[in-house]
């Protein structure tokens, strides 16, 4: 792990992996999650699939700097509307991004954003255009309140934080059964292992305030999204209860000539079971935007038929399935 400063002031932690040739992923995690919350296995599927990947963690979490002056925001006050102002908004952390790049030597990138993450991602893509290749928005939204959360996933998104390491697993095991896939088996070794290296890395559940704060009172991208050009493959849970599938569906409708893959059965999180369908996507991605006006491969078949040429596991039995596959 490394720290650059990004020339917004703030300090970013980030990893790279793969051969430095391969054409350049930047991957941006969701709220509150740091680096490390990436499964080893799925990067590593994505480096043997040819693309060098760039992790790092957003301001506020992990080892990035930490905005502590700015001190916490009433979470309650924000979501009922009586707090109309934050320490920053998307477009200064998709800021920290593009940041992030140029302080690798890196001119643009592939961006991949999951959640928040893919709110930065849209939001580099509307303000620095020049520096994204392609777009992957997965399980995002295009504007607050699109694809609203429900009820009881809110409630547990914004449960209080806890105040030991063992409480941090358990609070996270009991998001996931809220908000994860219903349909495949949930990884709570993973889930374990992965709150407990963030716990231990870094534990500020006052920057995730921040961090809310910036999703919150951003404005609407979907009238800036309509002007993109950069190809874009938009991912979401068909069943996802923390942003609802019209965020996927509203993120798709606003840029041109977007993908949209809705995957049955699928939460706020990414089964290991929908990996290879995911990495298929962004891969095919990927190679379309780097060959942009050349005839397209044939290995790499469309990412909106993904779901339907038998790439899907059978979420009871885990078998491929090859029903209505093309």
């Amino acid at each position: 792990m490394t720290t650059v400063a990004a020339g917004t002031g703030m300090q970013i932690a980030y990893e790279r992996y793969g051969d430095e040739s391969d054409p350049p992923l930047l991957m941006v995690n969701g709220f509150g999650v740091q680096l490390t919350a990436w499964n080893p296995d799925l990067l590593r599927m994505l480096v043997d699939r040819g693309l060098q990947l760039i992790v790092f963690d957003n301001r506020d979490v992990g080892l990035s700097t930490h905005l502590d002056d700015a001190g916490p925001v009433d979470v309650m006050a924000l979501m009922t509307g009586r707090v109309t102002s934050a320490p920053y908004l998307l477009s200064d952390m998709a800021d920290d991004a593009v940041g992030l790049l140029a302080a690798l030597g890196l001119a643009s990138a592939h961006v991949l954003g999951v959640s928040l993450g893919g709110m930065i991602a849209q939001t580099m893509a509307i303000d620095h255009p020049g520096r994204v290749r392609s777009l992957t928005s997965i399980m995002s939204t295009p504007a607050y309140g699109v694809g609203a959360a429900t009820p009881a996933a809110g409630q547990a998104l914004l449960s209080r934080p806890a105040s030991t390491r063992e409480g941090a697993v358990e609070r996270s095991l009991g998001i996931s059964t809220v908000i994860g896939s219903p349909a495949y088996r949930r990884d709570e070794d993973w889930i374990r292992e992965a709150v407990g290296i963030a716990w231990d890395r870094s534990n500020d559940p006052v920057g995730a305030t921040r961090q809310l704060a910036a999703v919150v009172l951003s404005p609407d991208r979907r009238p800036a999204l309509t002007d993109l050009t950069v190809p874009t493959l938009v991912v979401h849970g068909e069943v996802d209860p923390l942003i609802q599938v019209d965020g996927g569906r509203e993120t798709a409708a606003a840029i041109p000539a977007a993908e949209l893959m809705v995957l049955p059965g699928m939460g706020h999180d990414l089964p290991r079971a929908l990996w290879v369908t995911v990495v298929d996507a962004v891969v095919a991605l990927v190679h379309r935007a780097e060959e942009t006006g050349m005839p397209p491969d044939p290995s790499y078949p469309k990412t909106d038929r993904h779901a339907r040429w038998g790439r899907l596991l059978d979420p009871i039995d885990g078998q491929r399935q090859t029903e209505g596959t093309e």
